[in-house]
């Protein structure tokens, strides 16, 4: 808990930061907090891990391997923010403590042991997000995108709260234990209300994680937020949703799994055919991965459906191998945008002869998110494909198959475009921290291609 706390307090620090104009001082600071949030989740690590402040938390290994995932890539964006925010906005410390404030609540959300804390961190985390996507003023599609989000997430909250309620009414209390004693003990008399509440409760963590058919958000959002904004939505918030809901199904609702699969099951593949399909006829770079974000949502879908204690490995391994192609893809996004304007696909022409570093990130980037192996988007595939396959759902793997092939065709794009179109143009010039971030993400992608069991056995 001391973690969180501590990141609450930077966030409070980073705005009287900005309101004495200590500019230059928030991005040192920033990274000094989290880089000491980081280590004091290690520190959790070799402790003991039992439900703290009335069983509201839990700081057990899963929580704390998310945790580090979350910090981890916040960092990565915060170093890919330099300038950034400056050329955005002359009030730059409501951006760094926003995003520390829904890191706050992603924080919880992985560590959440009582319905009421999930229902917390879920808060926390969208409403500073809400502000994040309509930070520019001027722009009508960042306006359009604020709006969205902020219906559709007030929309779904209420469908998370009422399936909350409905399973108090049934197990008489919001603690995992109890709701989960609930189950184990009335395994063919459980309450109606209660199957009711786990519907309400998977529509209301589709919407949060963006799968089909709750998806329709996610698109607009992402393409009219900040191009930062977006790479933390599609990454860290995105990991923490899907944490949250990992840990709420495999800790009381696996004797049950009968009732909700189904439901899982089509909605994966409605996710994994929606997102893929659209991503393919996207001529803008940003907006087809936005949608292919959400093929990516059906694949960690793959770890609930078949639900065990390999699943929390599956989804690590997949939800970092997708965060870290993601800050590479979207960093490379924005210093193009920056020199040519535009981000559509043809922005990414002849990349390869000007900026040949840059353009091996961003393939290896695209190869992960494709699932070519010797990458780690490729260990997370088959990681989910093996738990499927193991409960003999060989028609979702043969059309996860399929959409892969989709997802290899629009993914190749880009390197087509940098290596094969060639054309005359200016050399983009790469700061300090570009070239950090570009090249942590790389080796990290490719070691964990490489060696995936060092993180899937850590949870």
């Amino acid at each position: 808990m001391s973690a969180i706390i501590t990141l609450s307090l930077l966030a409070i620090l980073v705005l009287y930061l900005g309101l004495f104009n200590a500019k230059k001082a928030l991005l040192p600071i920033s990274l000094l907090g989290l880089g000491a949030t980081l280590v004091l989740y290690l520190i959790e690590w070799g402790k003991d891990a039992e439900p703290l402040y009335s069983g509201m938390v839990l700081f057990d290994h899963f929580a704390v391997a998310f945790s580090v995932l979350c910090v981890f890539v916040t960092v990565l964006i915060f170093l890919l923010s330099k300038d950034y925010f400056d050329k955005a906005s002359t009030h730059v410390a409501e951006y760094y403590a926003l995003i520390m404030f829904s890191l706050t609540g992603a924080l919880l959300v992985v560590s959440f042991h009582n319905l009421a804390m999930l229902f917390i961190g879920i808060e926390i985390m969208s409403v500073a997000l809400y502000i994040l996507a309509g930070i520019r003023k001027r722009d009508f599609a960042s306006n359009e995108a604020a709006l969205k989000y902020f219906l559709m997430g007030a929309f779904s909250t209420g469908f998370l709260l009422f399936g909350i309620a409905l399973l108090y009414g049934a197990s008489g209390s919001f603690d995992l234990a109890e709701i989960k004693n609930y189950v184990v003990n009335n395994p063919q008399t459980v309450s109606p209300l209660f199957y009711a509440g786990i519907l309400l409760l998977i529509v209301g963590l589709a919407f949060k994680v963006g799968a089909a058919p709750f998806h329709f958000w996610t698109p607009d959002v992402y393409d009219g937020a900040p191009i930062l904004i977006t790479t933390f939505m599609s990454t860290v918030v995105k990991a923490a949703a899907f944490a949250g809901f990992l840990r709420l199904f495999y800790f009381c609702f696996v004797p049950l799994q009968d009732f909700w699969m189904p439901v899982l099951l089509v909605m994966t593949i409605i996710t994994l055919f929606v997102g893929n399909i659209t991503a393919i006829v996207q001529q803008s770079f940003k907006r087809m991965l936005a949608y292919s974000s959400i093929s990516h949502a059906g694949y960690m879908l793959f770890a609930i459906i078949a639900i065990g204690p390999a699943s929390a490995g599956s989804v690590l391994v997949y939800a970092g191998a997708y965060s870290l192609a993601s800050v590479v893809a979207f960093g490379s996004l924005i210093v193009v945008k920056r020199a040519t304007g535009s981000d559509h696909f043809e922005a990414f022409n002849g990349l390869a002869k000007k900026n040949p570093y840059l353009s091996l990130a961003l393939t290896v980037a695209m190869l992960s998110l494709a699932g070519i192996p010797l990458t780690a988007g490729f260990i997370g595939k088959f990681m989910m494909f093996s738990g499927v396959l193991a409960d003999y759902q060989v028609l979702l793997v043969v059309l996860a198959a399929i959409n892969a092939a989709m997802g290899i065709f629009y993914y190749f794009r880009v390197i087509v475009a940098m290596y094969f179109k060639p054309i005359d143009r200016d050399q983009i010039v790469l700061t300090g921290q570009y070239k950090t971030v570009l090249l942590l993400a790389v080796l990290i992608t490719l070691a964990l291609g490489v060696y995936p069991a060092c993180v899937a056995g850590l949870v």
